[in-house]
């Protein structure tokens, strides 16, 4: 009887380990954070290397790009704190001045290098409610 509470001790064990080893690998890598730019700044050296989603409105007339080419300089501001970013790729129609960006990407000392396809834009005009109307259906 001792014998087999031994084995089914072990046999628990290395399956609990295993599921462990295995999830903590998983979410290691996926693991990605959401963060407004004021909130980075405070400590950035603390989010180097970090996968996160950054949020904030890009800087007016910040926007820079490069001729002939995909690549994009431009400021992400929250709060009165700034973080220069960098992208490369094709952006929404509604990435421009002022408007509310989430970026995936990592951060290190040269600013946020935003991923490809990690610009989400949104048009805050656009999804206002037009003056006049109160209530649903007006």
């Amino acid at each position: 009887m001792k014998q087999k509470s031994v084995k089914i001790g072990i046999t628990s064990l290395v399956l609990v380990l295993a599921l462990g080893g295995l999830l903590y690998s998983t979410l290691s890598e996926g693991t990605e954070f959401y963060k407004h730019v004021d909130e980075v700044m405070v400590n950035p050296e603390a989010w180097h290397g970090k996968n996160l989603q950054l949020h904030g409105f890009v800087v007016k007339d910040s926007i820079l790009r490069k001729r002939d080419s995909l690549e994009y300089r431009f400021k992400v501001q929250s709060k009165g704190a700034v973080i220069d970013a960098t992208y490369t790729g094709i952006v929404p129609d509604t990435f421009k001045d002022e408007s509310e960006v989430v970026l995936k990407g990592r951060l290190d000392a040269s600013g946020f290098h935003v991923a490809p396809n990690g610009v989400m834009a949104k048009c805050p005009s656009k999804y206002d409610a037009k003056k006049g109307l109160t209530g649903p259906g007006a």
